[in-house]
């Protein structure tokens, strides 16, 4: 990085299974190294097998670089991940998934460079389930980290592009990025908006791309068209790692986003 008054952030979008974390564990070294970061923020709730995460991966991916994980509808499917979630503030859920459950929605950590950044995790509450709207929780959330800082980092998880865009555009000045995700399919309509936060509609899937969604093909078909039960394994080809880098001012407005899709042979050990 250039310019040490820069700030910059790496988002990258939802590891799915064993191919993702091997992904994640093989680029986003040299994610750091090409980018510089003073922050690194990952979705991590289909690590396991596509459903949850678990204290391991958690581990691991803290260990190949992120600084915070961030979560979704699946975050609470593995128990055994309730403990990490309560243990480590670096570890959010959505803020509004539940009334009442294990871990926070949000953090304000040290980042590299001496910046203060603060992290937002929130779920979308159209085609999908969520305690309640983002929007009744998000205004009390955010000005609560902006009494920290101006850097402020949003991960809407949503099926609804709509609602994304109007949590945008109800935080634009107030949040440095918000950055979809959920539908693991990336989007094109990168931007920075009027005030000055950063946007994007959904950054993508850290995973097997030759599937439905990270899923084999298979076992979705046969459900579509016969409507009965069926197993979903994760798939394993065209495996890639998705996400953007944004840069911003110490006054916490964006100036920068880009995304990146990095193909991975993840069979090279």
């Amino acid at each position: 990085m250039s310019d040490p008054a820069v700030f910059r952030a790496v988002m990258i979008g939802d590891v799915f299974g064993a191919p993702g974390m091997r992904a994640v564990e093989m680029v986003l070294p040299r994610l750091r190294e090409e980018h510089s970061p003073n922050i690194v923020v990952v979705n991590a709730e289909n690590a396991a097998a596509g459903s949850g995460t678990t204290p391991k991966q958690a581990k691991a991916l803290f260990e190949a670089g992120a600084d915070v994980l961030t979560g979704g509808n699946h975050t609470l499917r593995r128990t055994e991940y309730v403990a990490t979630l309560e243990e480590d503030p670096r570890v959010l859920r959505p803020a509004n998934l539940v009334a009442r459950g294990a871990g926070s929605g949000s953090v304000v950590v040290d980042a590299r460079g001496g910046f203060r950044v603060g992290v937002l995790n929130l779920i979308g509450s159209v085609f999908i389930e969520a305690a309640q709207s983002p929007f009744a929780v998000v205004d009390d959330l955010i000005d609560r980290m902006r009494r920290e800082t101006h850097l402020v980092i949003v991960d809407m998880h949503a099926e609804a592009t709509s609602e994304k865009r109007a949590i945008a555009h109800h935080l634009d000045g107030r949040a440095t990025v918000v950055f979809g995700t959920h539908t693991h399919v990336p989007t094109a309509d990168e931007r920075i908006l009027a005030g000055g936060t950063a946007y994007i509609s959904d950054i993508g899937m850290t995973g097997p791309h030759d599937s439905i969604i990270g899923v084999k093909a298979e076992p979705v078909l046969r459900r579509f068209l016969t409507g009965l039960p069926a197993r979903f394994e994760p798939a394993t080809g065209d495996v890639r790692v998705q996400g953007i880098v944004v840069d911003a001012g110490a006054d916490g407005r964006a100036t920068r986003i880009e995304r990146f899709d990095i193909p991975v042979d993840v069979s090279v050990t």
